[in-house]
């Protein structure tokens, strides 16, 4: 008898057949990650080194009646839902003799395969796992859509959270047009008794929450809730018994069993179930998974550092575009979501300087630049985009403190400033960064200006070793690694936006007639919103305040406010706290003008900002605007500062400008040192000596802790006064609960 081949091992990449394409529509197809009856799913990479399953359907399929409709309507479904929890699509073709769509990777295993393996996950990863499903299915409701096909196999896992996969079944509400009407459509053991009785008028979002019910049950116990067997059995298991829901944690039972009520009507809206489970667990989510399992993500990523490099191949009548050529060793990345393979070779389009100096070494006034300096501090900003203004700060600031430092005498060595516009555009950061990571006389680096331009860019740093400083970046997993690592390579001079939610809420609790605020998050920027409105949640339980929230899909508008904001004003909060960002908090400050609104209103770093102060006009007056920086004109320390920055850019310093001056000093500074002692600057060991160091500049001090974030405080509070920003003071450390005195604040530490 002849030995059987092995099966391969759950997750790992199959070799090409012969009758594989190499390319497809400029993915290079590296391997197969599944194959059925319907077709394959490939691992393609494109040019640019981003990795995506490929889904191909075979041609006999697209032959079928009514199928390239329902392929086209899968295509739109997941194009139609906007989460961070749901993993995105990056192209597709509907229409191609084979028709293909292609999703951003995620190299963790599904939810099933890590329950298989590993056994059931522990209480505070199932809790995780429901409160980021739920926001993927709230997303899919907005979107007028329905999953149906909530299971263990359609949730991967990864390091910052799940993602939700598979739209193939998805149905906008109340369609049934390419459905049978006595067809079961969804997974036995994890489908509504609506479903299971094809009962298709009826089945709504709440079918989605049934699913959900029985994903949580089965993540906690390691078995689904009605069982395994004969699909009939199941069927009539999930109408008929109660849920067998033994092993589930009782901090979580309730909330299980009321997803499982047989009538949709009774179960929970995903909004309440987040809410449920957040309220229940406050945190960020880092290191929400068991180590094993993040072990298993760790491996299938490794294996993807390690890919070969594959020789093109006409198909089709077509050659895919080619790729970059030998390519370095890749970096991966894991906190953004989907596990992302930069590959660092290929032209990068960077932006020449800005400065007194052209391209071609000349200036306005016809004089040629001196030989540039052996060493040089890199600037990483947004000169040209959306965040443009705080970029440009950033770079003045950075620039005036290159300029005083190679002004003094004692010098040991000659700075230059080496600047990159990344114009806030995430996706060709990678692209652009390399004019500093390949330079090896850039010894540290200011920036990003953006969260999403620092998840981009931080792998390409950690490989070369240069240190990040950003002051405005705020996005919590930047100073966190995976698997036990440890940052060396970011330094954040300002809070995380879970700790300036909570520096939000302690400062709202200053005033004392606060009984009941109202908090809106606004998903349009979602990993900003849900972190800051995470932060006012703990703030508010801290203080013994019980806020009224409400969420709002991305970009909403006017009228979605006037509703939600009518609703929760009729509810009776006597504050206002909005979590989005400037386009939004324009929409809730006419809003709450509209409605009369007079109680205090809050927003945080994201909305502050001229852009807000002009578009919402008188609308903005009495608003509160906390944010990570201190206004330079008003800090007495920083008078030398503001009058350099007069005479040399001839205004006074923009927001961010002292903060990117200050740490470019201390830099700077702690350079200075290590050339005295060792006989020139260096990069290696610069990371820890900054981390390690306190450090006072002219707009304050500076101290990181072990994860290289700002060790504490860092929001101050400002007022809309006359069209423009007041500062106020530090947000205080504590909240000020009723009869307490009143509340720690940084100025009250420094004392």
């Amino acid at each position: 008898m002849s030995p059987t081949a092995p099966r391969p091992e759950p997750g790992a990449l199959q070799p090409l057949l012969p009758s594989d394409p190499s390319a497809l529509a400029g993915y290079r197809l590296l391997g197969r990650l599944g194959a059925g009856g319907m077709g394959v799913v490939y691992l393609g990479r494109t040019a640019s080194g981003e990795l995506a399953a490929v889904k191909v359907t075979h041609a006999d399929q697209a032959d079928q009646p009514d199928f390239r409709a329902r392929f086209r309507r899968e295509v739109e479904a997941a194009r139609r839902v906007s989460s961070p929890w749901a993993v995105p699509v990056t192209g597709a073709d509907p229409d191609a003799p084979e028709p293909w769509m292609a999703t951003a990777f995620v190299a963790g295993p599904s939810l099933g395969e890590a329950v298989t393996a590993h056994g059931p996950l522990p209480e505070r990863s199932v809790r995780h796992l429901g409160w980021a499903v739920a926001r993927a299915l709230a997303a899919v409701h907005a979107a007028g859509l329905v999953h149906r096909d909530v299971k263990p196999g359609n949730v991967l896992l990864a390091v910052d959270g799940p993602r939700l996969i598979d739209f193939g079944i998805a149905r906008s509400t109340g369609e049934t047009a390419l459905t049978a009407t006595d067809m079961v459509v969804g997974t036995p053991g994890f489908l509504a008794p609506e479903q299971a009785e094809a009962r298709v008028d009826a089945i709504g979002p709440p079918a989605d929450v049934f699913a959900l019910g029985c994903l949580l049950a089965y993540a906690a116990t390691a078995r689904p809730p009605f069982g395994t067997g004969a699909v009939d059995a199941l069927m009539y298991r999930t109408v008929h018994d109660e849920p067998d829901l033994a092993g589930v944690p009782d901090g979580l039972l309730d909330l299980v069993r009321a997803c499982l009520a047989k009538d949709p009507a009774a179960r929970p809206t995903t909004a309440a179930i987040g809410v449920r489970l957040i309220e229940d667990s406050p945190g960020d989510g880092t290191g929400w998974l068991p180590d094993p399992v993040v072990r298993t993500i760790a491996e299938r990523s490794a294996r993807m550092l390690t890919l070969p490099e594959i020789d093109l191949t006409e198909t089709g009548g077509t050659t895919a575009p080619a790729g970059p050529g030998k390519s370095r060793r890749g970096f991966l990345l894991l906190a953004s979501g989907a596990a992302v393979l930069a590959v660092g070779g290929g032209a990068a389009a960077v932006w020449a300087g800005r400065g007194e100096y052209g391209p071609d070494g000349k200036g306005d006034g016809g004089k040629t630049a001196p030989p540039r300096p052996a060493w040089s501090i890199g600037v990483l900003a947004d000169l040209s985009g959306p965040a443009k203004d705080i970029g440009r700060a950033q770079e003045r600031g950075a620039r005036l403190a290159v300029e005083q430092f190679n002004a003094r005498k004692d010098k040991p060595f000659a700075l230059g400033l080496k600047v990159v516009d990344d114009r806030g555009d995430a996706a060709r950061a990678l692209e652009n960064v390399r004019a500093l990571t390949t330079d090896p006389g850039v010894l540290a680096v200011l920036g990003p200006t953006t969260d999403a331009v620092a998840q981009a860019v931080i792998p390409a740093f950690e490989e070369a070793g240069i240190p990040l400083i950003t002051v405005s970046a705020g996005y919590n997993l930047l100073t966190l690694r995976t698997g036990g690592a440890k940052n060396e390579t970011v330094l954040r001079a300002i809070p995380n936006h879970i700790s300036a939610g909570t520096h939000l809420a302690f400062a709202s609790t200053l005033l004392p007639a606060i009984r009941r605020p109202g908090v809106l998050e606004d998903r349009t920027e979602d990993h900003y919103s849900w972190q800051v409105t995470g932060g006012v949640r703990f703030g508010y339980g801290q203080a013994g305040i019980a806020p009224h929230f409400r969420v709002v899909p991305a970009r909403a508008d006017a009228a979605a406010y006037r509703r939600v904001l009518g609703e929760m004003v009729d509810a009776g909060i006597d504050a206002y706290v909005h979590c989005g960002v400037t386009e939004t908090a324009v929409h809730a400050a006419r809003t709450l003008a509209e409605l009369g609104f007079q109680g205090p209103r809050f927003t945080g770093q994201a909305v502050f900002g001229q852009e807000f102060l002009r578009k919402a006009g008188a609308a903005a007056e009495g608003w509160f605007v906390c944010a990570p920086v201190v206004d330079p004109t008003a800090q007495k320390t920083a008078a030398a500062f503001v009058a350099a920055h007069r005479k040399r850019f001839g205004a006074p310093p923009a927001y961010y400008a002292g903060e990117s001056y200050d740490v470019v000093t201390m830099t700077a500074g702690q350079l200075t040192a290590r050339a005295k002692a060792s006989g020139r600057p260096a990069r290696k060991g610069l990371w820890a000596a900054l981390q390690k160091q306190k450090y006072t500049g002219v707009m304050g001090g500076y101290h990181f802790n072990e994860f290289g974030d700002l060790g504490i405080g860092g929001t101050f509070v400002f007022a809309v006064q006359n069209g423009a920003y007041k500062p106020i003071g530090s947000a205080p450390l504590l909240p000020s609960k009723p009869g307490s005195d009143k509340p720690e604040s940084e100025n009250d530490t420094a004392a």
